[in-house]
């Protein structure tokens, strides 16, 4: 695991100046966080390829920048790549010959034999850049399902790329404002998704797409989509023996590792799945980890504790309390440059703190729901077919007020909480509807919150490109449509995002078996019955792993790694919020109507009303605005 950073130039053959290794060097710095193990700097005519390296595979001979035996291609690359041996094996056979015996040095000659169709070969999480001395072409590439990340953007004639975007604010060409139109975005999905970000003029690389510039021209395709074209008919005995190989198989490939490791154990089915096949594979005792919380409808720590007991894993604890999270807020403000109101990067900052004093690598249970159908929201979409059939003067009259009335309660996924969600995105159309039951913020209420300046900028329809993605969906199923998008914005931008800077923040490798594309391939393929069963999400995979797990974690209903933020913003974090919410503030930065946020915290301190996600999403971007924004202030060209 590690972090890259560079650029190249459109049109210039300029070759390296003085100034221009410690300025790479200055880019690498700003994530050494991603590689404390070493670096490397390479600069050339018009490009310049930097590298923070976390060593996990080859630690003697694997550093970076790694080149093909006559030194034409050279590549940069985040990222572990699964089966590096076996095409390793076969470019060997092919006369290539190898320096040491790292995955990333794979590509290069990778490269030679395929080009850009190298993408087809390769099974991993990643990011690289390769630049090809004979062509003079830089290539970009980011895996399948998005694990990596990767910022660029076009300053002074010169493409800037980075792991991270606050890479690129070290370089002095970038010049850049709040984007507008992302805070809309943001309020919408909690998150800014690829290709925006929140700063102007700085693009996300989409996950499964690749970058190339050459001759000065800079294109970006997608080399790869999930397809849901149905095979042959696999009955569902035979499906769920299928998969258990193929998940069996993605664990034990997840699981090569030159450095300790283990598993992050929820106590739920997926990182249960996870742990039960790691310790088939393990020669040593499997090391789990789990946080706990102190409120009980939050706290899933009993289960991890029956999964690592049934399992006979080597089990470590650590907990949660208000006072811990407190502390950690300001703490995740220093490093999360873009804004990301996923409650659950409190407790996975903290468990991957954790994980971190034991191990150097571990493996989760991220892409389960999104693969297998395991989120209420898709059966919730059932259920408004149901809804939609009841007359209209039913619903508005007596179903919806009642809803409303229920009384406020600050449990995780309160029945009260997710009954008004319902009701109110009931309304909409499916991909507006999917993305207000899993944001903060809804068409009318970012039209309450927004103030005129940023309204008048922002585009119409905030949701119009999720709506674009659905047109190269193949899917014919709505849910397997809502799938589609959740995996390219949802578990890309918010999920994977979360993981990655949570761990990275703190050097932890976390490999994600579920998203093996094998998997993700087969469960597509399969029929959407087969994932969700009348109201049981996960069908299939339960059925495949049931044999392993305690019945008790088989068949419990999905709670999540959520935290208790609605009961902290009455207490607690409450000073915090008023801070951070000023209205001298906010009448200051013209992003937000100070009178309808106080308006968020009267209702919700009072117990009239739980904004307790709506408010969350507000002061996460003003922990960001704080520690970026007035940190790097120089860089904005209009100063709020």
């Amino acid at each position: 695991m590690c972090g890259i950073a560079g650029w190249a130039s459109l049109d210039s053959n300029r070759p390296p100046m003085f100034g221009d290794e410690m300025l790479l060097q200055s880019m690498c710095d700003a994530i050494w966080h991603r590689g404390p193990d070493s670096e490397g700097l390479w600069l050339g005519t018009g490009v310049a390829l930097g590298m923070r390296r976390l060593s996990i595979i080859d630690l003697s001979t694997g550093d970076q920048p790694v080149w093909n035996e006559d030194k034409t291609v050279v590549v940069v690359m985040n990222g572990e790549l699964y089966n590096y041996r076996e095409i390793r094996q076969q470019l060997l056979d092919k006369g290539h010959k190898f320096h040491g015996a790292s995955d990333t040095e794979i590509l290069p000659h990778l490269y030679e034999e395929y080009g850009e169709e190298m993408l087809d070969k390769i099974n991993g999480m990643f990011c690289f850049a390769l630049w090809d001395f004979t062509k003079q072409k830089l290539i970009i590439a980011r895996d399948r399902f998005g694990e990596k990340p990767l910022y660029y953007g076009i300053f002074e004639n010169k493409l800037l790329f980075a792991s991270e975007p606050k890479v690129l604010l070290q370089h002095p060409d970038v010049e850049t404002n709040v984007n507008l139109n992302a805070i809309r975005q943001y309020l919408s999905f909690d998150y800014v998704p690829a290709p925006h970000s929140i700063y102007e003029g700085i693009s996300k690389l989409p996950a499964g797409h690749i970058l190339t510039l050459q001759n000065g021209e800079l294109k970006t395709r997608r080399y790869w989509k999930l397809s849901f074209q149905k095979r042959e008919k696999l009955s569902f005995k035979d499906a769920t023996e299928e998969l258990g190989k193929l998940l069996a198989d993605a664990v034990r490939m997840r699981l090569v590792s030159d450095v300790p490791l283990g598993i992050l154990l929820s106590g739920g089915v997926d990182s249960s799945t996870v742990a039960a096949y790691a310790t088939q594979f393990s020669t040593e005792k499997v090391k789990t980890f789990s946080i706990g919380f102190e409120e009980d409808s939050f706290d899933e720590s009993k289960y991890a504790r029956e999964v690592a007991e049934h399992l006979g894993t080597e089990h470590y604890e650590d907990r949660l309390s208000v006072d811990t999270a407190a502390n950690l807020i300001s703490e995740i403000g220093t490093w999360l440059d873009e804004p990301l109101s996923d409650g659950s990067l409190i407790p996975t900052f903290l468990l991957s703190r954790f994980v971190r004093k034991h191990v150097t690598v571990a493996l989760g249970g991220d892409g389960g729901d999104e693969i297998f159908a395991g989120y209420p929201m898709y059966y919730g979409h059932k259920m408004v077919r149901v809804y939609d059939s009841i007359p209209k003067f039913v619903r508005a009259g007596m179903i919806e007020p009642v809803v409303n009335s229920l009384p406020v309660s600050s449990k995780n996924l309160s029945f009260d909480y997710k009954a008004k969600r319902f009701v109110a995105a009931s309304k909409y159309d499916m991909v507006t509807r999917h993305h207000s039951w899993f944001g903060s913020f809804s068409p009318d209420g970012q039209m309450d919150l927004l103030t005129e300046s940023v309204k008048d900028f922002s585009a119409k329809d905030v949701y119009s490109d999720a709506k674009r993605l659905l047109e190269i969906c193949d899917a014919d199923d709505q849910i397997e449509q809502m799938q589609f998008l959740d995996m390219n914005f949802y578990m890309a931008e918010d999920i994977l995002t979360k993981v990655d800077r949570a761990s990275m923040a703190v050097s932890l490798e976390v490999r994600a078996p579920f998203l093996d594309p094998r998997v993700a391939e087969f469960a597509a393929s399969l029929p959407i019955n087969y994932k969700l069963n009348g109201s049981n999400g996960k069908y299939i995979l339960k059925k495949a792993v049931e044999k392993l797990l305690p019945k008790t974690v088989v068949k419990r209903p999905k709670k999540g790694f959520g935290i208790p933020i609605a009961e902290w913003l009455r207490g607690k974090l409450n000073p915090l919020a008023h801070d951070l919410l000023l209205r001298d503030r906010l009448i200051r930065q013209d992003f937000f109507d100070y009178e309808y946020v106080e308006k968020l915290l009267e209702e919700h301190e009072k117990g009239v009303a739980s904004h307790h996600k709506q408010l969350w999403t507000l002061l996460v971007f003003q922990l960001w605005y704080d520690n970026f924004f007035e940190k790097y202030k120089h860089k904005f060209k209009e100063a709020v």
